[in-house]
Order: C-alpha cells, then structure tokens, then sequence
C-alpha cells in the first residue's frame, strides 16, 4: 500500500503577512489531514524572506490543534542549532497534548547561511568545537530523553525516559518533561552518506531529502539498509523519500504554477536576490538570466509537474525503484493574483488531484 505524506515549507508570497501564510498553510495541512495522507512535516529554515517555517515545534502545536487525524511533525528540526534538552522538552509537550500524532525529523545542517546559524547558536559557535560534531551524540540524548528509542507505541507506565550525565565526577539522572505516556517516532534526515551511516549505525528510520535535488540517493539508501543494526525501537530499516509536486488540470498549467518556485530556488542556486514567492503573474513577466534559466530547466526535470495521472505515474515509480516505505510530497504550486491572501488554492488542489489517484489513502479516514 502507498503512504503519501506532505512537507511544507510554510512559502510567504509577495502579497502576504507570515500570519498570511501560516494561515493558508493550516487550510493545506486541513485538506491533507481530509484526504488521508499520512503525515504533515514542517521544516527549519531561516533569514529567508520567502519561508516562515522557523519554528517547527510552534507551527506542530498550532497545526495539530487545527486538525484531527494527521502526525505532525518537523521536517526537521536543525539539530545543532539547539540544545538536545530543549529539543527533548519541546516534543515531549507535544506528544503529551496530541499522544500518537507527533514526529520529530532531526538534521545537522544550519538551515541558513552561516551568520544567521553563529546567531542561533551563540556562544557555541566561538569555541574551537563546530556544534554539528556531537550530532550523534545529541540525537541519541534527544532519543533517550523522549523515549523514542523504545518500540513505537509502547506505553512508558511509572518509568519514565531519560539519560545518565557525569557531570565533574558527580552522577546525575536527566529526564524530559513533561510527563508523557508514549513518544514521538525518530527520524533523522539528509541528503549525503553521513546521515544514512549514522541512521543505520543508530537503527533509526531514515529520509532522504530528495526536494534538493542533490545526487546520490542510491548510494545513500543502499548504505542505509546495507549497515542497518536494529535497534528497540525499529527491528528492520524505514525509509522516505521527498518530492516536488505540482499538479493540475494540464501539465502546461501544472508547469505555470510551478513558475514562482522554480524561479526561487534558481536564485537561490545562482546567489540571486531572494525575496517573497512571487505570483505566477509576477513570475511569468520575470526575466531570468541565462543562469537561472539553465537552472529552472534542471529543476523542472527532477520535479513532478504535470498532470494527477502523470504525477501518480513517477510516484510509483520512484516507490518502486527506490524500495521506499512512504513518499512526502512538497506542493510547490504558486498561487494567482487574484487568490487571497490567507489560502493556497493551487496547492490544496495538487493534493485533492493526487488523492483521487491513490485510493489506498482513504484507508486512513476509517476509525481505528
């Protein structure tokens, strides 16, 4: 059976507020929690006047209040930019107010450029000691603060999760809080071989970040799955892959909506001035130097744009070809002039096409 998921970077158009675009977002995280996809992932990223996804742990809270089925969850949340116990505290509160619904993505990269990631993490950042070096160790404190390394789903009872700390010859017992009765399910994320060898060294489940674009993703999953040491809480590998989508009535209109995304991740490949999302009106009038035309077209040719049947079609595909246990797909449609400012018609419609192509979601929307 096919598992769809959906990642959001939380876009801010030209014409938007940030409450603008986390409110069209919430009416997009609403459609696919309606049509039975999977789960709801928002990312990290910063400095970026195009993405309001700053702070997934407040985006989850307010979403999985705003719907009623769907996990929520960080797609990721950028590790070294924080410390594992407010990390550990922040998904622990989450879980505790929607138990069974909650996710944690974790990756090493900055999710920014390099001042903004000195700013975020501060002090850190002026030792000899780069922040991203005690990635492993800090995803297993995270882990073992939440519980997550135990099988999903297994209730904790009287005991609950934490870690042992040796602090200046003294011992200390660390837990997370607040209370839970379950934990979030791990992932880590990534785009190289680092963070498929350390998923496998860990046993956790893996997701390839396949939206960038980035080469290598054979290589990963195979060094994943090949070094794969079964852990509590996941006995055999699991795997995601991410997708671009935009899909409509026609792939000529599917590749229009794609327009202002593709325009932005063409500037920001060619150290172009980034800004808001552009309307697909803007978009179409915007004169691309030959270096972002180059890019658009590669871009294109890695994304799914087209039709729901042509879309559904590459899906499968690359489910098939790469053994993945669920796609999560990036609706990166743009929206018209005339759309309001507080909706997302063409990404909600990307979903609601796709939906009607895979059946199996509507298994989902049946009572446990």
């Amino acid at each position: 059976m096919t598992a769809l998921s959906v990642l959001d970077l939380i876009p801010v158009r030209s014409d938007q507020t940030t409450g603008d675009a986390v409110a069209a977002s919430l009416e997009l995280a609403q459609a696919a929690d309606r049509l039975g996809y999977t789960r709801y992932w928002m990312a990290e990223h910063h400095n970026m006047p195009s993405v309001a996804s700053t702070s997934p742990a407040t985006l989850i809270a307010h979403f999985a209040a705003g719907t009623s089925r769907i996990r929520l969850g960080s797609g990721g949340v950028m590790l070294p930019n924080h410390a594992a116990l407010t990390v550990a505290e922040q998904f622990a509160l989450l879980e505790a107010m929607h138990p069974g619904r909650i996710d944690l993505g974790l990756g090493r990269a900055p999710g920014s450029d390099p001042v903004t990631a000195y700013m975020l993490r501060g002090q850190r950042s002026t030792t000899d000691s780069d922040p991203a070096a005690s990635f492993p160790t800090d995803v297993e404190t995270v882990a073992a603060l939440l519980g997550s390394d135990r099988p999903a789903g297994q209730p904790f009872g009287d005991e609950q999760p934490g870690v042992g700390l040796n602090i200046r010859g003294r011992s200390y017992e660390l837990k997370a809080t607040p209370r839970t009765a379950s934990a979030p399910e791990l992932w880590l994320l990534g785009s190289s071989d680092y963070s498929a060898a350390l998923a496998a060294k860990l046993g956790t489940a893996y997701v390839f970040a396949n939206h960038f674009g980035q080469p290598g993703i054979d290589r990963a999953l195979a060094l994943y799955r090949d070094g794969f040491q079964p852990s509590e809480a996941l006995a055999a590998p699991k795997t995601l892959l991410t997708v671009n989508i935009s899909v409509a009535a026609t792939a000529e209109e599917a590749r229009r909506r794609a327009l202002p995304q593709l325009i932005a991740m063409a500037r920001l490949r060619t150290g172009g001035v980034l800004g808001p999302q552009l309307t697909v009106e803007q978009a179409e009038a915007t004169a691309l130097s030959p270096m972002e035309e180059q890019s658009v077209l590669e871009q294109e040719r890695h994304w799914l744009i087209g039709t729901a049947d042509e879309v559904e079609s590459r899906i499968r595909s690359q489910m098939q070809r790469h053994g993945v246990d669920e796609v999560m797909v990036s609706p990166v449609a743009g929206s018209l002039a005339a759309d309001g400012p507080r909706e997302t018609p063409a990404r909600v419609e990307s979903l609601e096409l796709l939906a009607t192509r895979f059946p199996e979601l509507a298994s989902e929307l049946q009572p446990a």
